[in-house]
């Protein structure tokens, strides 16, 4: 029997895809040989080509805004897809911070010499070959090819099909100011086609790709670990807490809930629930529900919540597993009360994602039992959630932030995309 034309186009789709892994293995070759020198100046030219060809780039990335409105997408997500000349400005400044970044190519982690003389020294190499699949944000295009090329790895990127265009926009420009450049073209690369099963070839790939760094919602992040043959770098969504101890000072806490929920929704480090303890309930709440109600937010609340929200005038709905659960993307926060820390901290375990959790009060002993008791890739002591990001941690961008507890953990920046050689030398050391 002869083979139909859908599975010809999955054949030619796997071909082109691998075809697609093996140049940029080859590439990989070419970028573990380069000096910081080399690479930065790359990182530069992309920099610039971006502001340069902004116009385009915005223009490209109109027309993925407008079927994202039309499909009905959600305003946050909107957001997250938007490209404007000052946030392309604002990328092309991120790549230039990843350039003036130490290189941790070849940095020696350790070495020592053994008692027969044998030196050994373990360094930092790339990891190879980098599969990227993310969803809607295109910035995390660019943020992801320069952390790679920065480190010495060739990078495979799959964004979702909402922001195929603009993320053509964005690859074809870097990869052509790479011309002239001591890096290859196929060192940043789109993976071919654009339906689902570009993404099983990609996570198949074993062997031509190195490792796969998901970035996204929980759907795509467990489909990718459950079912990818590729090692995986697990990222994860970001249900985050912050919790007002009895301590708190109360214009410190309702600073910091505010930021951490308000000021940018659509990300993985806003706050999706807050937790209050019963002793400062009643001076903290009419502060910080007033705040959060001029500021739109929805409270989503247990019966205790309920009173303190009604007389606050603010919008209210009873609080249930899947708001707990819950990474909202939206104006809107699960809220409780605990009757203390050991309350809060058992309702953390239960339905926190690993991502960031914040305590504010200004009793030390509260902030060390908190600490010891949180088991997620960040704790916030007396400061928003909204701070746990690559940048602000002062790696210049960041490819995600590892929820999971080998290799990486936490904001992913240069080092943590690679991975260790020992190098030994000898002077014709041979085993007995």
């Amino acid at each position: 029997m002869s083979e139909g034309p859908e599975s010809r186009d999955v054949d030619d789709e796997r071909a082109q895809v691998h075809a697609a892994a093996g140049r940029a293995r080859e590439a990989a070759v070419d970028l573990r040989r380069l000096t910081r020198n080399q690479k930065d100046a790359a990182l530069q030219a992309m920099a610039d080509a971006l502001e340069q060809h902004a116009d385009e780039i915005v223009q490209a990335n109109a027309a993925d805004v407008d079927r994202a409105r039309s499909a009905g997408t959600s305003e946050a997500i909107v957001d997250r897809l938007t490209l404007t000349p000052e946030r392309i400005s604002a990328i092309a400044v991120a790549l230039r911070d990843v350039a003036a970044l130490p290189d941790p190519v070849g940095e020696v982690i350790r070495g020592y010499t053994l008692p027969n003389g044998l030196q050994v020294r373990q360094v930092r190499v790339p990891l190879g070959v980098v599969g990227m699949i993310y969803e809607a944000r295109p910035n995390v295009t660019v943020d992801a090819a320069g952390l790679c090329l920065k480190s010495g790895n060739a990078a495979l990127l799959r964004g979702s099909s909402s922001a195929a265009a603009s993320n053509r926009a964005l690859v074809d420009v870097m990869r052509g100011a790479l011309v002239g450049t001591s890096v290859p073209q196929d060192a940043v690369q789109l993976v071919p086609g654009e339906t689902h099963d570009s993404v099983t070839h990609l996570m198949t790939a074993r062997g031509l790709v190195d490792v796969l760094i998901p970035r996204g919602g929980a759907g795509l992040i467990r489909n990718v670990v459950d079912n990818s043959t590729v090692p995986v770098i697990e990222t994860g969504v970001g249900n985050c807490h912050v919790y007002v101890d009895k301590h708190a000072d109360i214009e410190k806490a309702v600073a910091i809930l505010l930021n951490s929920k308000v000021q940018r929704v659509s990300v993985c480090n806003a706050a999706e629930t807050v937790l209050v303890h019963r002793d400062i309930a009643d001076e903290f709440l009419p502060r910080a529900l007033a705040a959060l109600r001029d500021a739109g937010v929805t409270i989503h609340g247990d019966d205790r919540f309920a009173l303190h929200a009604s007389s606050a005038g603010i919008g209210f709905a009873d609080v249930t597993d899947e708001d707990w659960a819950s990474e909202y993307y939206s104006l809107d926060i699960a809220a409780g009360i605990v009757d203390s820390i050991d309350d809060a901290l058992a309702h953390i375990r239960r339905w926190s994602s690993g991502h960031t959790e914040a305590i504010v009060t200004d009793s030390e002993a509260a902030i060390q039992q908190f600490v010891a008791g949180v088991d997620s890739a960040a704790v916030m002591i007396n400061a928003s959630t909204r701070f746990t990001d690559g940048g602000e941690f002062g790696f210049g961008a960041e490819i995600g932030i590892s929820t999971q507890k080998l290799h990486a953990r936490g904001p992913m920046g240069l080092t943590e995309l690679t991975t260790t050689t020992y190098v030994v030398t000898g002077d014709g050391h041979v085993r007995a």
